[in-house]
């Protein structure tokens, strides 16, 4: 409500900090879906780490050799603890493996998308086309996009991330990913939005995304390719 009466504006975080901690703030579905996985999968960690803290400590207190001069057999061997702690481990397994895998065939699908960008990797430039949209000479819409050399950078601009070309987008549209690699591998990635694909030369990975609200996204390459890996 107070956001609707422009009593508040919110500040999205749309690009790393130095000795940054947290997540980016997500603008996709994708994204969201990774942050909530995150978390449950935080929840069952720190209940394993005090879980497991807390025996530890109770066995170093209450059997230590200044307390327990004999060694009964079944303080070290014994059915239902071997049992407990194979059985938990597995059903904390399976807790998380559901949500994954589910996170990973949702983000895998690409389903009627509206527009089609293909992206090309290269040493140290990417390449975009817009597949869907042709120019006056009947061509389709090309473009190389650069990294700003630190020199040239401008105030307020973001050192490694900065390009001359950016790629624009419609927001609330389906828009699929078409990636590859015109040299080495290269990572197509895009924090912000949840995506994060392998540019491979002589293969063809998609992947899609929905851009939720407007924003200026930065991305990166994720697989090092060279001296100017960016």
């Amino acid at each position: 409500m107070l956001k609707s009466l422009n009593i508040i504006s919110p500040v999205w975080n749309d690009a790393p900090e130095p000795w940054q901690w947290a997540f980016q703030d997500g603008a996709s579905p994708s994204y969201e879906g990774i942050v909530e996985l995150h978390d449950q999968i935080m929840f069952y960690l720190v209940i394993i780490l005090f879980g497991v803290s807390w025996m530890l400590t109770s066995i170093i207190v209450n059997f230590g050799s200044n307390k327990n001069q004999i060694v009964y057999k079944y303080h070290n061997h014994g059915t239902l603890i071997e049992l407990i702690w194979t059985i938990t481990p597995a059903f904390v397994l399976i807790a998380i493996a559901f949500p994954s895998f589910k996170l990973l065939y949702l983000m895998d699908e690409v389903i009627d998308p509206a527009m089609t960008i293909k992206a090309l990797g290269h040493q140290w430039y990417w390449s975009y086309e817009y597949s869907d949209f042709v120019n006056e000479d009947g061509e389709s819409i090309e473009f190389d996009s650069y990294l700003v050399p630190t020199d040239d950078l401008e105030e307020g601009q973001l050192r490694l991330l900065e390009v001359d070309n950016r790629v624009v987008v419609p927001v609330g549209t389906h828009i699929r990913f078409i990636v590859t690699g015109a040299d080495v591998i290269h990572s197509f990635a895009v924090p912000s939005l949840g995506l994060k694909i392998d540019a491979i030369p002589g293969r063809l990975n998609q992947t899609s995304v929905l851009v939720e609200r407007e924003g200026v996204y930065y991305g990166q390459c994720s697989e090092i390719c060279g001296v100017h890996h960016g």
